[in-house]
């Protein structure tokens, strides 16, 4: 707990870990490693090895080849690379993309530009619990089909998909597949070989590194190629141009290091605060729980009061800092399209709050979480006027 409140709002945003910012700083200054790692003198070389080793330990997170991976400015980015760069590399084979009306904003949007443009965007809905049906998406695939993207937790509900199976299939069926991964890195284990994932996106904020650097991992296959979306510069075999950001990409590799190391310690706190609140607000007259509880990741519980405004719910809450979705839709006013494409009515999903938890979180927090939810809308309820 800190002196402006209680932050229970980490799938947005996670504080920078002390110890990342320790590898940052040894980056900066006359004496770190600040030379452009392009460069070829001997403080160019330095800032190389500092990248290289950074891929060594993000790819040891996934279990790929350094190689594969491409530094992006954070997870939209490598999102729009994933999506755009497959698909007009692709585009004389078909123009169909499939995907989920609950992907994220970074996801949907460009889908939907793609559609104006003309390319058929199949969205597959899912069933209330928030999962996708593979023979949903089996019988979408058509030949026309030329990239399947689904995420692996969802962002408001915590929900994760059968990410293997899903790979299983765009694999035997030949289409490639791309997941959104920003919510799962570092808190799930991800192989994404024996996941049959050819592109997956990741950013560092999410574990604890800093913001304005991710990554996209691209398979090595000879029927896999992207079109860049930015020119300028031979960097990253062209695919990604710019002079790297050698700070940023060492604490992407610290943060990454620092969360496989504590994959298991971190799942198993998160699951008991969830569980724990969860507990202490079930019996609230009226809410309900947004997604399927045996198959999401712990570290999000998303919940409706129904009959409530969730902006007015989040403002009775203060100083507690939660939200009532994705913060990068917090600005639309409208109720959350994740919910709604779950079958969540419009007055369930105008109500929902997101409670996301992080490593600094205690059962403190989480306590007087449960105090300050049950209280707003005892409060609240108590001002909406009496049915005739």
């Amino acid at each position: 707990m800190s002196d402006s409140g209680i932050y229970l709002d980490y799938a947005a945003t996670t504080p920078v870990d002390p110890r990342v910012v320790e590898t940052m700083l040894a980056c900066m200054g006359e004496a770190g490693n600040f030379a452009n790692p392009s460069a070829l003198h001997a403080a160019g070389r330095a800032s190389a090895r500092v990248v290289e080793h950074a891929a060594g330990e993000l790819a040891r997170l996934i279990n790929c080849d350094p190689r594969r991976l491409v530094w992006t400015s954070g997870a939209t980015e490598s999102n729009n690379l994933a999506i755009q760069g497959v698909l007009r590399a692709r585009e004389h084979r078909g123009r169909h993309l499939i995907t989920m009306p609950t992907e994220h904003k970074a996801v949907t949007d460009v889908a939907k530009a793609l559609g104006r443009e003309g390319w058929r965007v199949t969205w597959l809905e899912p069933e209330p619990g928030g999962l996708l049906p593979i023979e949903r998406l089996d019988a979408a695939i058509d030949d026309d089909s030329q990239l399947v993207s689904i995420m692996f937790a969802n962002n408001e509900t915590g929900v994760v998909q059968d990410i293997a199976a899903i790979g299983r299939l765009c694999r035997e069926r030949g289409v490639p597949f791309h997941v959104d991964a920003a919510q799962a890195l570092g808190k799930i284990a991800i192989d994404v070989a024996a996941l049959d994932v050819d592109l997956l996106s990741m950013t560092a904020h999410k574990i604890y590194g800093p913001q304005g650097i991710g990554a996209l991992y691209v398979a090595r296959c000879d029927d896999l190629s992207l079109e860049p979306l930015l020119f300028g510069g031979a960097q990253q075999g062209r695919l990604r141009p710019g002079t790297l950001p050698v700070h940023l990409i060492a604490g992407f590799g610290r943060a990454a290091a620092i969360a496989g190391g504590s994959l298991l310690d971190d799942y198993t706190h998160l699951w008991e605060l969830r569980d724990r609140l969860w507990r202490g607000i079930e019996s609230v007259p009226g809410v309900v729980r947004n997604g399927e509880a045996d198959a999401s990741y712990p570290g999000i519980l998303n919940v409706s009061a129904g009959g409530l405004d969730g902006e007015s719910l989040l403002l009775a809450l203060e100083p507690l800092h939660v939200s009532t979705g994705s913060a990068c839709n917090s600005q639309s006013g409208e109720p959350s399209a994740v919910l709604r494409s779950m079958g969540r009515s419009d007055e369930l999903a105008e109500s929902a709050i997101r409670f996301s938890f992080g490593r600094p979180t205690s059962k403190r927090d989480v306590d007087a979480a449960i105090e300050s939810y049950r209280d707003a809308v005892t409060r609240l309820r108590g001002l909406l006027p009496e049915a005739a």
